[in-house]
């Protein structure tokens, strides 16, 4: 049923609060500001957000920490924002302040010494630390955020963060008082306290970085008599870092900052009608909001505190139309709210990791003793499974948690599984064969310079079947651009009819067109023909390659290696020894031509590193924070902690849970999604090869409408047979 507002229960969280929501209900109830108001007591924010949701209160202002929780947990929404006045109106800015001669910038805080406003405060702690746990810069284990920061940087001043669960290091730069008292304590005591504090901490050199909001500098050198630290020191002393990595000067705050935080704001539940909330609070505020009305809604002076239950810098409260937590957050906050949701007593104790061969489950084991040998959480349990598919089923159903996939199977557990990356492999910066470019090679020709639009009765070399870089991007990237026209539910019927001719090497398939295998030779000697094997010298990167040479073909789908490989003498076979790469262009997806040194921005889509992948539910950066952490032990072919994660040989085989070629495990970071991990390019050439199969299903049914079809049409004729 709709809340009609009969009465408003505002929820408060100290015996101050209380008494100034008991003083603003005897103020609106004697100004006749309807409905009625009346105050209840909650231990705390998040207490009120829980209360709300029972229905024991009604609204609550809160920040956006806790409009985060509230909205995920509850599916509250905020309805009324204070907005400031200034410049900023309904939000100010969270920056990360440097020297203006400092080399330091947001990739490069690793290791540096930190100025921060106080623990668990928002510009000085929430968006800075969840930003770069977020964005995967700083990785956490357990969940135990305090202890990543402390590994992370390598000195800190954070007030507040001292005594049990807190490492020392946290606390160094800090000072206390004149007296050398109160050093780390959360108040004046400490001089390196709140927005001044921090950045004091930077100007005497304690620190390198300060994380205060986008006002402080100004603040701090451009008044009348500015603190005697700051001494000459003028703004333009110190710059900003950007999310980009970028610097910039300290008025560029709208563009150059970690995140914009949102207002404080009055939250209700879904089935609240917020216009009526805000009617009531603009009848206050027009009423209780000047000099010399005996109640004042944005001071809380008169009860001895501060910012009770509105902050005291609030100039007006007002409407916010787009009522989700989403919106109001904006998508910076919420990413770094995203980066500290990490509930240790939410953590599973094993993650429980699918493995699909007997060597697997070797390596596996090996790997569950090796963790736990250095205490590494969440422990590790395997769990065999017959292919990736039933891995994917298994997540979904949360009986598993992690799985490590490549190419189309991370695309399968996206979109049919709705499973989610939660960190990647990656390969050294040189490695082409786990991460590639798929290229289309063509001869360079004056003559005949056709492009893909004049790709239909060409004659095509592939590296053979169902092979990334040889079939599926060229093919289903044809199909989904409409290029190729679909055949029934088959594929290779729709590449047969598209080429006139190819090689297409391929195990041996029922019904396989013959014309996919007329450009193949075999070993040359009459044996393989069209073997996906190196019987046939067609298959292959290298054999795809070798029939273009040949001029078998007129185009080879390779990846963007093959043709400097196999040129200018890097292959010394008679048929390519006199090769070179100038002789040999690319067909760009968009109708061009380019150089073959021009792949980066002429490829058919880049192959991207297999992926980690997890139920969505299950918090990324834990599944990351633990193979971070493992990789420091166990990342190194040559450590001495007697396990390698990234090497088969002792298991006898090869690529065994990660691919032998990663050098390291690597974030997710903003590739979220399988969508994103995999790229606009190989997704539609993905989406190409899946909206031309059909199902079991689907071909069934088709065939049953084809022999409708055809039944009615006889039926016709048999009525209408004179």
């Amino acid at each position: 049923s709709v809340f009609t507002l009969d009465q408003l229960q505002w929820c408060t969280v100290s015996d101050k609060e209380l008494s100034k929501c008991s003083d603003m209900s005897k103020a609106f109830s004697k100004a006749r500001i309807l409905p009625l108001l009346t105050c209840v007591r909650g231990v705390s924010a998040s207490d009120c957000m829980s209360m709300i949701n029972a229905r024991v209160a009604d609204v609550a202002a809160v920040d956006g920490g806790t409009i985060y929780q509230a909205g995920k947990e509850y599916n509250l929404k905020p309805v009324v924002g204070e907005a400031y006045g200034q410049d900023v109106g309904t939000s100010y800015y969270a920056v990360a302040v440097v020297r203006a001669n400092s080399n330091l910038t947001i990739n490069s805080l690793g290791g540096g010494k930190t100025c921060h406003t106080g623990i668990n405060r928002t510009v000085g702690w929430n968006v800075p630390v969840g930003f770069l746990l977020d964005s995967g810069r700083m990785a956490v284990m357990g969940c135990e955020i305090a202890r990543a920061v402390g590994n992370y940087f390598s000195a800190s001043c954070v007030p507040g963060a001292s005594g049990d669960g807190y490492p020392a290091s946290l606390c160094e730069l800090c000072k206390g008082g004149v007296d050398g008292r109160g050093k780390c304590e959360p108040s004046s005591k400490e001089e390196y306290y709140d927005y001044m504090g921090a950045f004091r901490c930077l100007v005497e050199g304690a620190g390198e970085v300060a994380f205060v909001k986008h006002s402080t500098v100004a603040e701090a050198t451009g008044g009348q008599a500015p603190p005697f630290w700051v001494q000459q020191l003028q703004a333009d002393d110190f710059q900003l870092l950007c999310r980009d990595g970028n610097k910039a000067a300290v008025t560029e705050w709208r563009t150059c900052h970690l995140a914009r935080v949102p207002a404080h704001a009055v939250v209700a539940r879904e089935d609240t009608d917020g216009s009526l909330v805000f009617q009531l609070l603009s009848q206050g505020q027009q009423r209780f909001n000047a000099e010399g009305s005996d109640f004042q809604m944005f001071s809380s002076s008169a009860y001895d505190g501060k910012n009770l239950l509105f902050k005291d810098s609030t100039t007006e409260l007002v409407p916010i139309m787009e009522q989700t937590y989403q919106a109001w957050l904006g998508e910076e906050y919420l990413h770094a709210m995203r980066g500290l949701d990490c509930d240790p007593t939410r953590l599973p104790p094993f993650l429980r990791w699918c493995v699909l061969s007997t060597e697997e489950i070797w390596k596996c084991s090996a790997m569950a003793k090796a963790f736990k040998g250095k205490n590494l959480k969440p422990e590790i349990q395997c769990v065999s499974a017959e292919s990736p598919e039933q891995c994917m089923k298994g997540i979904q159903k949360r009986d598993i948690d992690v799985v490590s996939l490549a190419g189309e199977d991370i695309y399968m557990a996206g979109e049919t599984y709705g499973l989610a990356p939660a960190a990647g492999e990656h390969y050294a910066d040189k490695d082409t064969a786990s991460t590639y470019y798929a290229v289309a090679v063509v001869r360079r020709a004056v003559a005949d310079a056709f492009t893909i639009y004049e790709l239909k009765g060409k004659k095509s070399c592939h590296t053979g079947y169902g092979r990334m870089a040889g079939w599926n991007l060229p093919v289903g990237f044809l199909l989904r651009k409409g290029l190729m026209q679909p055949q029934g539910c088959s594929v290779l019927k729709a590449a047969s009819a598209f080429f006139s001719a190819s090689c297409a090497p391929s195990a041996k398939i029922e019904d396989y067109p013959a014309n996919l295998c007329e450009l193949c030779v075999g070993d040359g000697k009459g044996n393989g023909k069209c073997s996906a094997s190196s019987q046939e010298l067609y298959y292959g990167y290298t054999g795809a390659f070798r029939c273009l040479a040949e001029s078998r073909g007129d185009v080879a789908f390779v990846k963007h290696t093959t043709v400097f490989e196999n040129t200018e003498g890097n292959n010394i076979d008679s048929w390519a020894s006199h090769l070179r790469s100038g002789d040999f262009q690319l067909l760009c997806p968009n109708g061009a031509r380019a150089e073959v040194s021009q792949f980066a921005n002429c490829h058919w889509g880049q192959v991207p590193p297999r992926a980690i992948m997890v139920h969505p539910d299950t918090n990324p950066l834990a599944v990351y924070g633990l193979l971070d952490k493992a990789q420091d032990f166990f990342g190194d072919d040559n450590n001495r902690n007697g396990f390698k994660m990234f090497n088969s040989t002792d298991f006898q085989g090869q690529d065994l849970i990660f691919k032998d070629s990663t050098v390291a495990i690597v974030p997710a970071a903003e590739s979220r999604t399988s969508s994103s991990w995999l790229g606009q390019q190989i997704l539609e050439s993905l989406e190409g090869l899946r909206s031309s199969q059909c199902s079991g299903a689907a071909a069934a049914s088709m065939n049953f409408f084809l022999l409708l079809i055809q039944a009615l049409v006889l039926l016709d004729a048999t009525l209408h047979d004179p």
